[in-house]
C-alpha cells in the first residue's frame, strides 16, 4: 500500500521472534513482568525511550523527563483542556480565574476543596504560595525566570483562595498558569515535603503528587514506571471530575526499537503506543484483530496533534542568521519526497507558524492561501506552490492508495493548503549571492571551508520527526550540502535543544490547540526569552531575535481571545513569520497511535472522541475513568 522509504526492518526476523497466537487472550491469572496482574495494568508505550535519570522527579529540574507518567499521572494543574471541546476546564482550581480588574492583572484563584496529596495531607493555599516563592528563589529552575515575568506578588485569603497580582496584563491567565496543549510547568508540590529540601538539587523520589496514581517502583535501568491506583481517588481532581479510574495499574514500558514494540503488540503486552510509521501499522492490524488505529480506514492516523514537525536553526550562529539562507534550504527540499520518506505521504503539509489542525487550518492555513500565493521576494519571484494536496493524492492513487477524496477543497483539507517550491535553481542563487560557492557539485560557505550540516533526531522516539531528519538529509545531500543526522535519546536531544548547542534539528516549535496560540507563539519567538547560548531557556529556544515578531506579539499580550483584532493580529504575525522564515515547519503531525483493546473498553478512538490519542499530554489521566478493564479479560 505504502512507497516504502529505505529497507524496513519487519520481516523473517519480526516473523520469527513471535511467540503468541495474536488472537489468544492471555489469562487473567497471568502478571506482568512487574509483577502485577496483566488484566488490571494498562501498559502504555514510553515516549522518550530509555531514561537515564529514572529516579530524578523533581518537575522543575533541567532534565526531568515528565511524559513516563509524572505529569499524566503524579502532578495536577490548575486549569486543563478538553481536546474534544477545544476549552479549558479547573483542575486543582474550582473554578476558572476570575479577573479582580478590568487590565486583567488581578485574578482570584480558588481551589477544590476536599484535595489531598497522594501522603493525605491537604492541599491548600499555602502550598500555591511556597511553590510561587520557590520557584521565584530557585534561579537553578529554568520555569523560574518565566514566573518572574509574570507574578509581581499574591495575597492568601484564606485556605483556598488566593489573589495574584501581575506584572503584565495576562487576560490568558488561564493558559499562562495552565494547559494549552501538552502540559505546563506550574505543577503544584507539597510544601510539608519540599519546605525541608534544597530545591534546586531534591530529587523528589518518590514523588508524593496530587494525582490519582502514586509511583510505586521504577527501574534502575530507566526502561519502565509503574504506577499503582490511589486508594484514596476521591480527593484527587480526576476522581472530583470523572469518578474512579478503571486501571489499577499503570506501566509506563520502553521495549525498543519499533520492531519489537510491534511484537510486543501483537502479543498483547503493549496496550497504547506512541508514534509507528504507517509501514508497522499495516503489519500490526494484519497480525493483531485488536489493534485500531484512530480512523479505522483511510489514512488511519490522527492529524490534529497540536505541534507541527520541520527543521529548526540555531538562529544566532551563522549561517542560520541570514534570512535568505533560510529561504534558499526551503527551496532546497522537495516537500513531496519528503512526505513520501517520512510517513508515506500520509501527513499534511503546513507553511506557517502554527500547526494545520483543523480549527487553526480555518482560521489561518486556508484564508492566508490567496496571499502565499500572490507572495513574492524583492525581486519578484513568487516561492509558493498551492499544488501540493492535489499533486500528493494523485501521487499516492498511483501507489494504489484507495479512499482518497476527489474535489480539490477536501484535498486541501486532508494534505494541507500548499509548501515552498522545490526550486534548487533559485537556492541556488540565493545562496550565491550570500557568498556560498558551489564546487564539483558541493556547496562551501563564504570563508571557503566546506559546508557541513548536523540534523538533531529523536533516537527510538518520535518516529515522524526521526524520518524527517533523515528524509531533508537526503534532499540537501542531493543539493550538494555535507548533511548528517545525529541520533539522540530523549535527554540529549531535549537539553541540546533548550541549551541552543545544535546545529539544526527536527523538532517541532510550533504548536498550537486554537486560532488564539498567542501564549505558545509568545514562548517560542518573544526575544525576551532570549538567553545565552549554554543557559536553559525559558522559551524561544532558538534564540531568535525579531523587533517585528516581538512587537506583533505585545500587541495581541493585552487582547482577550474573542476581541476582534486578536485573530487579524495574530493573521499579521503568520505573514511575518512567513517574510522572515525563522525555521522550516513542514508537515503536522500525523499520530499512527494504535490501541490494542483486548484487555480495555474505553480507549479513545475517533468513534470514542471523549479525548484525543495524545496519552503523553499530562490530561491523560482524565482518561483513566473512561477506560475499563474488560470482564473477559
Amino acid at each position: 500500500m505504502y512507497k516504502k522509504y529505505g529497507k524496513i526492518l519487519f520481516s523473517v526476523f519480526l516473523l520469527t521472534l513471535i511467540i503468541l497466537p495474536s488472537t489468544a487472550l492471555v489469562s487473567a491469572q497471568d502478571m506482568t513482568e512487574v509483577g502485577t496482574p496483566r488484566a488490571t495494568t494498562l501498559i502504555v508505550d514510553q515516549l522518550g525511550g530509555r531514561i537515564n535519570n529514572p529516579t530524578q522527579t523533581n518537575p522543575y529540574q533541567a532534565g526531568t523527563h515528565m511524559s513516563a507518567g509524572l505529569h499524566q499521572l503524579i502532578y495536577s494543574t490548575l486549569w486543563e483542556i478538553n481536546t474534544a471541546t477545544g476549552e479549558q476546564f479547573p483542575a486543582l482550581a474550582a473554578e476558572m480565574p476570575e479577573a479582580l480588574n478590568d487590565d486583567f492583572t488581578s485574578f482570584r484563584v480558588t481551589l477544590r476543596d476536599g484535595l489531598r496529596w497522594s501522603d493525605g495531607e491537604p492541599i491548600t493555599t499555602a502550598d500555591m504560595a511556597f511553590n510561587i516563592d520557590m520557584i521565584l528563589n530557585t534561579p537553578e529552575f529554568p520555569y523560574s525566570g518565566f514566573l518572574a515575568q509574570v507574578i509581581d506578588n499574591y495575597e492568601v485569603e484564606d485556605e483556598l483562595n488566593i489573589i495574584l497580582n501581575l506584572k503584565r496584563s495576562e487576560p490568558r491567565l488561564a493558559y499562562t498558569l495552565g494547559v494549552h496543549i501538552w502540559g505546563d510547568n506550574f505543577r503544584m508540590v507539597p510544601k510539608h515535603i519540599w519546605e525541608n529540601e534544597d530545591p534546586a538539587t531534591f530529587q523528589n523520589y518518590p514523588p508524593v503528587g496530587s494525582g490519582p496514581y502514586t509511583m510505586t517502583d521504577v527501574d534502575p535501568n530507566g526502561n519502565w514506571f509503574l504506577y499503582t491506583k490511589r486508594d484514596d481517588w476521591q480527593h484527587t481532581d480526576v476522581g472530583q471530575i470523572y469518578g474512579e479510574p478503571g486501571p489499577e495499574f499503570v506501566l509506563f514500558r520502553f521495549y525498543g526499537t519499533e520492531e519489537r514494540r510491534i511484537i510486543a503488540g501483537i502479543q498483547n503486552q503493549l496496550d497504547i503506543f506512541t508514534d509507528i510509521s504507517p509501514e508497522a501499522w499495516d503489519i500490526l492490524r494484519d497480525a493483531n484483530p485488536n489493534a485500531r488505529a484512530w480512523h479505522a480506514g483511510f489514512p488511519y492516523a490522527n492529524f490534529d496533534d497540536p505541534c507541527e514537525r520541520g527543521i529548526v536553526f540555531s538562529n544566532t550562529q551563522e549561517p542560520w542568521d541570514n534570512q535568505n539562507v533560510r529561504w534558499a534550504m526551503a527551496l532546497a527540499t522537495d516537500i513531496k519526497s519528503v512526505g513520501l520518506a517520512t510517513f508515506a505521504g500520509i501527513l499534511r503539509v503546513s507553511p506557517l507558524a502554527t500547526p494545520p489542525v483543523q480549527a487553526i487550518q480555518d482560521a489561518f492555513h486556508k484564508p492566508m492561501r490567496d496571499w502565499m500565493t500572490e507572495f513574492a521576494f524583492e525581486d519578484g519571484y513568487q516561492p509558493f506552490d498551492p499544488n501540493y494536496a492535489v499533486d500528493m493524492a494523485a501521487i499516492l492513487a498511483e501507489q494504489g492508495s484507495e479512499g482518497l477524496p476527489e474535489s480539490e477543497e477536501a484535498l486541501v483539507d486532508l494534505f494541507g493548503v500548499g509548501w515552498w517550491k522545490h526550486d534548487p535553481a533559485k537556492a541556488t542563487e540565493m545562496l550565491e549571492a550570500e557568498g556560498f560557492t558551489l564546487d564539483n557539485g558541493a556547496w562551501h560557505k563564504p570563508d571557503g571551508s566546506p559546508w557541513q550540516i548536523t540534523i538533531n533526531s529523536p533516537s527510538n522516539f518520535e518516529v515522524q520527526s526521526q524520518r524527517l531528519a533523515f528524509a531533508v538529509a537526503d534532499n540537501w545531500r542531493d543539493f550538494g550540502i555535507d548533511a548528517t543526522v545525529q541520533q539522540m535519546d530523549g535527554g540529549s536531544f531535549w537539553s541540546n535543544y533548550n541549551n541552543g548547542t545544535f546545529d539544526a534539528g527536527s523538532y517541532w516549535p510550533g504548536c498550537g490547540a486554537l486560532p488564539d496560540s498567542w501564549d505558545l507563539l509568545d514562548a517560542f519567538w518573544h526575544k525576551r526569552h532570549i538567553v545565552p547560548i549554554g543557559q536553559p531557556a525559558p522559551g524561544n529556544a532558538m534564540r531568535y531575535d525579531s523587533d517585528a515578531l516581538s512587537g506583533i506579539l505585545d500587541q495581541i499580550a493585552p487582547l482577550p481571545s474573542d476581541h476582534p483584532d486578536t485573530i487579524p493580529l495574530l493573521t499579521e504575525f503568520e505573514k511575518q513569520f512567513v517574510v522572515e522564515r525563522p525555521w522550516l515547519p513542514m508537515f503536522g503531525t500525523s499520530k499512527f497511535v494504535p490501541v490494542v483493546t483486548t484487555y480495555w473498553d474505553g480507549l479513545p478512538t475517533a468513534d470514542n472522541f471523549y479525548e484525543g490519542p495524545w496519552w503523553w499530554w499530562s490530561l491523560f489521566k482524565y482518561h483513566m475513568p473512561f477506560i475499563q478493564p474488560k470482564s473477559d479479560g
